[in-house]
């Protein structure tokens, strides 16, 4: 008998390995995102959370969900939304703006390509349309 309950610590303890949490993982792309400023306010430093003090859509859709009716429709004017009646269509218009907001402060940097030169052919043919 004492074997068995051996045996059956052994077991307990190759089953009791720590569980991997999977809320405490995030996915990335491996993506660099680096950003190109539009503005001469993000050229001196603006990072665009004076609005909504906050860039991360989930963030903002939590604050707003969580408002009152009130709240919102005061939030929605602050912001330049003419607020409407129907609670779940004003939380749709104010994540839209938000989501045109973060969009305007985060335009991709887009390398330049150095252009081809083009053949003498397709420059005369350009030629002829002045």
């Amino acid at each position: 008998m004492p074997e068995n309950k051996e045996n059956n610590k052994d077991q307990q303890t190759e089953d009791k390995q720590p569980e991997k949490n999977l809320d405490n993982l995030s996915q990335t792309h491996g993506k660099v995102e680096k950003f190109r400023p539009t503005t001469l306010d993000q050229v001196w430093g603006d990072r665009g959370s004076w609005k909504y003090n906050t860039m991360d859509e989930t963030e903002y859709r939590g604050i707003v969900e969580g408002m009152p009716k009130s709240d919102l429709v005061s939030h929605a004017n602050r912001i330049g939304l003419i607020p409407i009646d129907d609670r779940t269509q004003l939380i749709k218009r104010l994540i839209l703006e938000f989501r045109r907001h973060v969009t305007a402060y985060r335009s991709p940097l887009v390398e330049s390509t150095k252009s081809k030169p083009i053949s003498k052919e397709a420059e005369k043919i350009l030629k002829e349309g002045r």
